[in-house]
């Protein structure tokens, strides 16, 4: 099992045992081993092995004992016991934004509601909104939750489904007759949430076919196997993650890439375009089209799913024409008197033309940042220290990092005031002094107020070297409301970034409602940057709002609003968001050197 599985495991044992009102420290003690995998770097099989599970920090015997047997059997009979006394539906309802723990077992135990189904009938009843602790504000929330839930059922986080994938991979990669493996489909294109994955491996010895399907289905890691052919299997893993497995003969695996990668709408227009030039596009391959055949007589035609733009059972055959590219992705655009697309930009928005036309954007990459604007410490709701945070920016190879942690409005990430925050100086500067290397920028996340207003007073804001504004209340308000409330903020001439502006956690809670157009026309008349947060949680900006940015000449910063030093990584995330919104090195404010930085920093603003 993966980490990520582990964790979510113990997780829901953590919630079920609040839920049950099993003992606090206990589940303290799970929610402290939680987050202790939640920052490792290296997968727990391997310190496991090394008989190292007990030397991680919050993790005692009993919890080593529960890892261990997850990663031996994929079981955890405490959990077993727990469900035989309290339904294990109730870890779902503890995701709903408005529900937690305490909330799922005021439900149970009184209105004996324990699915989202049942949650939503008694709200609509009423009978919710009844209960103390609950109310109409409350009861308005779950339901919109409830949407939210069954609007992202079945979809994964790109990263999430990264790490689900990880061993697989690693298993396929010792298939010796394996010689080459690509992850294709929307998980390829960067994606922030995929339904499947379309793995293609290439295969020379049609006699070892058999074997590397005997590998894919036979992973451990599978839980079911869904079709077992000659060249295409379908397995779900025990993550419950569907991937499908394609064998591809040298002759076409790079057309058969190219097709499982790009959008239905990209494959599309590129079928339109081998059309005009007497060619015909498939998996296959590029296909001449002989005198007297028909070409595709409908290249809108797609049988298209999440991860892939069509069955490999539909287009041209093998025997379609003779084939005049194939072996790889480049041959298959050089055909169409096109340079190679990058997978990310395989969305039909105008790649195609600005292939045609030498206007394809170098997009950004993540040993281009020079630094990170946006982290946590141990003074709000970060693991870690500012030492800690400078030592791993510096690491990284940042040239300038800023600690930002929550001013005081945020008092559940226990926000600091403004006597905190100068107590909070103290520290960068003695950071500043041991840590070599790296610039410290003294910043703060400041909440914006309902009425638009900011959460520190202007003297304090006037000493900080950078400040970040956001929202973390209030995301009920209406649409003009919520606009001019952000539009306020960004016109107070201390604002530096508007931070994750859209308030969103994928698969979890959809953004509040607001203008996005006229909050990034705000942003450029009053010299603002905005935020691309690469939480993978959030990725917010959305890739069509970092497009319009770029349009409209916006700053963007990509940070990784990292509350331990692991987090750092989650800028690889992010910079496939970046690469989605056509984004590049210019376009972003932290590629800058200090120099460039520091002048922005003290810019006149608009």
């Amino acid at each position: 099992m993966e980490n990520i599985e582990i964790a979510r495991r113990l997780e829901e044992l953590a919630d079920l045992l609040e839920i049950q009102g099993a003992n606090p420290f206990r589940i303290r003690a799970y929610r402290n081993a939680i987050r202790t995998i939640g920052g490792l770097t290296r997968p727990l099989q391997e310190v496991a092995d090394e008989d190292g599970l007990t030397d991680l920090p919050g993790i005692g015997k009993d919890i080593a004992a529960s890892i261990r047997e997850l990663l031996d059997t994929g079981r955890l009979s405490v959990l077993d016991e727990i469900t035989a006394e309290v339904p294990r539906e109730l870890a779902t309802l503890t995701r709903l934004d408005g529900v937690g723990p305490k909330k799922a077992r005021k439900l149970w135990k009184e209105l004996d509601v324990t699915t989202p189904d049942e949650l939503e009938a008694a709200a609509k009843e009423g009978r919710v909104a009844a209960l103390a602790g609950f109310g109409k504000k409350s009861v308005e929330k779950i339901l919109r939750s409830i949407e939210d839930f069954r609007k992202h059922q079945g979809r994964f986080l790109r990263a999430e489904a990264a790490q689900y994938l990880r061993p697989l991979l690693a298993h396929l990669e010792g298939v010796e007759a394996i010689r080459r493996l690509e992850v294709a489909g929307s998980y390829r294109r960067g994606r922030e949430t995929v339904g499947d994955i379309d793995l293609l491996v290439l295969v020379e010895d049609e006699d070892a076919r058999a074997g590397v399907m005997e590998a894919f289905t036979g992973f451990p890691g599978v839980d079911r196997v869904a079709m077992s052919g000659e060249t295409r299997g379908s397995v779900v893993l025990t993550s419950g993650l569907p991937v499908d497995l394609r064998i591809l003969g040298p002759e076409s695996y790079g057309a058969a890439l190219h097709y499982f990668t790009g959008s239905k709408e990209h494959n599309v227009e590129i079928r339109k375009r081998a059309q005009k030039r007497g060619l015909r596009v498939s998996e296959y391959g590029v296909f001449q089209v002989e005198e007297g055949e028909a070409g595709d007589t409908d290249p809108s035609s797609d049988a298209s799913s999440d991860s892939s733009s069509g069955d490999a059972s539909s287009g041209a055959g093998p025997q379609a024409g003779r084939r005049i590219a194939g072996a790889t992705e480049e041959e298959v655009f050089g055909s169409l008197e096109l340079p190679w697309i990058a997978p990310e930009l395989r969305e039909n928005r105008g790649e195609i033309q600005a292939a045609e036309e030498g206007r394809l954007p170098a997009l950004v990459e993540a040993g281009q940042l020079r630094g990170d604007l946006h982290m946590h410490t141990t003074w709000s709701d970060g693991r870690d220290s500012v030492r800690e945070m400078a030592e791993a920016c510096r690491d990284r190879g940042y040239a300038y990092m800023a600690i930002t942690d929550h001013s005081q409005a945020v008092t559940v990430a226990r926000g600091l005031t403004p006597e905190r925050l100068r107590e909070q100086w103290g520290e960068i500067d003695q950071a500043r002094e041991e840590v070599e290397g790296i610039r410290i920028l003294k910043g703060c996340e400041v909440d914006i107020l309902k009425d638009g207003s900011l959460d520190l007073p202007d003297e304090i804001l006037e000493e900080l070297d950078i400040v970040l504004v956001a929202v973390h209340s209030h995301f009920d308000l209406d649409q003009a409301t919520q606009t001019e409330r952000i539009l306020s903020a960004l016109r107070h001439p201390l604002v530096d970034i508007l931070v994750h502006p859209t308030g969103r956690l994928i698969n979890r809670r959809e953004p509040y409602l607001v203008d996005m157009e006229a909050v990034l026309q705000g942003a450029l008349e009053h010299g603002v940057a905005v935020e691309l947060n690469t939480n993978p949680r959030r990725l917010d900006l959305h890739d069509r709002h970092l497009f319009r940015a770029r349009e409209l000449g916006v700053p963007v910063v990509i940070s990784t609003d990292a509350h331990r030093t692991a987090q750092l990584a989650y800028v690889e995330e992010g910079i496939r968001q970046a690469r989605r919104g056509w984004l590049e090195a210019d376009h972003v404010l932290n590629t800058g050197s200090w120099d460039e930085l520091d002048r922005w920093l003290h810019r006149s603003k608009g």
